[in-house]
């Protein structure tokens, strides 16, 4: 029996760190899930006959992947499993297409990988496993097993059912493209490396190819994807927001094993929630090696190691603030700081979209060492521009900061064009406010703000949109520094606004000291 070999874990005097078997996210059961309640059991013994043990994260997926509705369908009509690479999901694939074909009998699956020459190479793998499986290979036809001709590739098993009828069952594959599974009646469907579409086209051919069968089901086994990964993120989210409210769709489910959002990447806990293999199949002293050359490089490299050996989701692969750093700076409900009562440390910076769609009013204070900030006001929508010159001149009354500073040659000119006419009345701009741009410091604003989030200087309240401008920010070089790239359909306006806010506040010189008023006598 062909069982691949376990890895033995390294002898150390530190206790053996081994990777969870059960996910850090997931699904819940409907019931408790046993033999008569998951066809995941049946994958299992399965597993065990043909020579390919499933290992025990393996087991765990099949079980809560496979449970079953009172009627005997399948609960779930789209299971998403996401896992750090080399931890065993193409073996697991190849189980799950063999036993829908040997034990359900399915008459049709698909497919589908990276590329059309990657899901032809998992399912020449397929049939090697098949082959090499005495238990298999006599179920197969000696003289007619496979079609080879390119388009029309297929391996199938045939018999004949009690009536004396040919029947068979069909495991084929696909491009991933628009025409995966069109013209085609599916009953299982699998989708490698989901990450990797970066549209729609595959999903919707080949998930819709099953809407007439009753009990059909599809899995999508990845690692974990980036900016572009548009499918994954949306069956996640949904997936997510299922497991945390209980709204959306209770046919969806996911099994992520990740480490969690911040952790450190040498950290071997959480090198274990998202490597369930970890020393067993993969030894922890080759991840680690790993993860310290990562986390002192940073950067893309630190990027790419978070997404492809923690099974984090990356937004951007060069990203201009370290989203971990940024998560750390963070406040709760009660350590929020109302920059109101700090008006003599208070600046406002002001940044508007590429298409003055959007447009951000930041405040930041220098209070006991560290920055604190928060979004003043956002202007949204039709009719932006309008509002924000409207509101702009009693906002900055009302706060009287230090400083007021925007970004001059950027979408904020013409903005800043009607301050400049304002000057010379008497009511603007305000006393005390010094209005400034921000035009030959704006590499050292924002690179500034990226060393100083590092660095844990910065406090923020969370704000959802602020996070959302940060977490799209990528680097722009611009010689030996760079600013903050908007190209893009993401609007980071609050990103410079913040980094505007944080340089004003940074430099601002000391306060005067407030008069004194002495009564004589």
């Amino acid at each position: 029996m062909q069982s691949l070999p376990a890895a033995t874990p390294s002898t150390t005097s530190a206790p053996v760190v081994l990777g969870r078997t059960e996910p850090r996210i997931w699904t819940p059961a409907l019931r408790e899930l046993a033999p008569d309640t998951s066809f995941g059991f049946d994958v299992i013994d399965f597993a065990e006959a043909i020579g390919w043990p499933l290992d025990p994260w393996e087991q765990w997926a099949v079980i809560h992947g496979g449970e079953l509705l009172p009627d005997g369908r399948p609960r779930f009509r789209f299971v998403l499993i996401l896992v750090a690479r080399q931890n065993g999901k193409t073996t697991l694939c190849r189980v799950l297409v063999l036993y829908w074909m040997f034990i359900e009998n399915q008459a049709l699956i698909l497919g589908t990988s990276t590329s059309r020459d990657t899901a032809k190479v998992s399912w020449r793998e397929t049939i090697k496993m098949a082959k090499a499986s005495e238990l298999l290979d006599s179920e197969l036809d000696q003289d007619d097993y496979v079609r080879e001709t390119i388009g029309e590739e297929s391996f199938f098993r045939k018999w004949l059912d009690d009536n004396g009828d040919e029947q068979r069952s069909e495991y084929r594959f696909a491009a991933p493209n628009r025409r995966a599974g069109r013209s085609f009646t599916l009953r299982r469907l699998l989708m490698d490396e989901l990450r990797e579409h970066k549209d729609f086209d595959t999903y919707d051919a080949a998930v819709n190819a099953m809407n007439a069968v009753w009990d059909g089901q599809a899995w999508a086994i990845t690692n974990q994807g980036d900016a572009r990964s548009v499918v994954l993120d949306q069956l996640r989210d949904a997936a997510i927001e299922y497991i945390e409210t209980g709204n959306g769709d209770p046919r969806l489910f996911m099994a992520e094993w990740s480490a969690p959002n911040g952790a450190d990447p040498t950290d071997p806990e959480a090198l274990a929630m998202a490597n369930p293999n970890l020393n067993r199949r993969i030894m922890l002293d080759d991840l680690m090696g790993q993860a310290i050359r990562a986390k002192s490089t940073g950067g893309e490299v630190l990027a790419r190691f978070r997404t492809e050996v923690l099974c984090q989701r990356v937004t951007l692969l060069n990203a201009a603030i370290d989203p971990d750093a940024w998560e750390r700076a963070g406040l709760n409900d009660a350590d929020l700081v109302d920059l109101a009562q700090h008006r003599r440390q208070l600046a406002l910076c002001l940044d508007v979209s590429l298409d003055g769609s959007h447009a951000t009013l930041v405040a930041a204070a220098a209070i006991e060492g560290l920055i604190y900030v928060e979004v003043v006001k956002v202007w949204q929508g039709y009719g932006a521009m309008k509002a924000l010159r409207s509101d702009l001149p009693g906002l900055v009354t009302k706060l009287r900061p230090r400083a007021l500073g925007w970004f001059p040659n950027g979408p904020a000119e013409a903005v800043a064009a009607d301050l400049e006419a304002r000057k010379g009345n008497r009511l603007w701009p305000p006393r005390g406010v010094k209005v400034e741009g921000l035009a030959s410091e704006a590499t050292a604003v924002c690179m500034g703000l990226a060393e100083q989030v590092a660095a844990g200087m910065v406090r923020h309240p969370r704000d959802p949109m602020l996070t959302s401008h940060v977490s799209q920010a990528q680097k722009l070089p611009r010689g030996d520094a760079w600013t903050f790239t908007r190209r893009g359909a993401s609007p980071i306006d609050g990103t410079y606004a913040l980094a505007g806010a944080v340089h004003l506040a940074r430099t601002l010189p000391p306060a005067p000291a407030p008069l004194v008023v002495v009564q004589a006598g």
